[in-house]
């Protein structure tokens, strides 16, 4: 249970501090699962709690301009000095104040704007989005994480997602030249099956013409759009062009430029 929930709040944790990073950032989840677990071994080991990254104190970090590693280094000295050689200062400070500030915190993070936001996506985010936070409220995190993925499959049968291209990704790599590669994604692109089509972008060369053409993918779900607009937005960044192609027969479920598209 503690690998599970440990894991999990870090993987979850680590990309929502992505997407909160100014400098756009990308977590090592790898280094960073690494770290919990090795950390929670050697605190088990001595009889002490297990830890997690906890998007409080990271938020709490970038919101202050923290800029490297180092913030997070010190974050945890401070507390370890404190809680080691200053309890009776700890000790002093009042719950009622310790409550406002996590309330607050809590507050930006869940505030009534992400709801709107979610809502202008699609209405199947904000039923995903809400299944979510209620199970997560009334039992714990993993069954809410649980039920929302069970949710996100039921909308995408619903939407008819062909089954085996559910899980599967079909993906064929086309290199028209030196310098042009096109990536057919057919089926659908979802959330699970986005791992087969991550694992094709990333054997991309770099500083090429890549296009990534969804003309013969049912149905295109929100966290594919998402992950792809972040793929483009890296490659040109590393000196090379990309875009996607093949929405012109798709139907988005909303005016966001992101929203999840149906063939029509």
């Amino acid at each position: 249970m503690f690998a599970l929930v440990g894991s999990l709040e870090s993987v979850l944790s680590s990309k929502a501090i992505d997407t909160l990073d100014p400098w756009k950032r990308k977590t090592n989840y790898n280094r960073d699962l690494l770290a919990v677990g090795v950390g929670n071994t050697l605190a088990g080991m001595i009889g002490g709690l297990p830890m997690i990254s906890e998007i409080v104190r990271s938020s709490a970090n970038i919101n202050n301009g923290a800029k490297s590693s180092w913030s997070n280094f010190f974050h945890g000295a401070f507390l370890f000095i404190f809680v080691a050689f200053l309890p009776f200062l700890i000790q002093k400070i009042p719950l009622a104040a310790l409550a406002a500030m996590l309330v607050y915190t809590g507050f930006r993070l869940a505030s009534p704007k992400e709801f709107s936001k979610t809502y202008k996506i699609g209405k199947e985010q904000l039923a995903i989005f809400l299944v979510t936070i209620i199970f997560t409220l009334y039992e714990d995190l993993l069954v809410g994480i649980a039920a929302g993925i069970v949710c996100k499959l039921v909308v995408q049968i619903a939407l008819g997602v062909p089954f085996k291209s559910m899980f599967k990704a079909f993906v064929e790599v086309v290199k028209l030249d030196e310098d042009h590669y096109v990536l057919n994604i057919k089926g659908s692109a979802t959330y699970t099956n986005y791992l087969g089509i991550k694992k094709q972008l990333m054997k991309l060369p770099a500083g090429k013409h890549v296009e990534i053409n969804l003309e013969d993918c049912k149905v295109i779900d929100h966290t594919v759009l998402e992950n792809l607009h972040v793929f483009e937005m890296d490659y040109r960044n590393s000196g090379g062009t990309c875009h996607s192609i093949g929405y012109d027969e798709h139907k988005a479920m909303s005016e966001h430029e992101l929203a999840m598209r149906i063939k029509k």
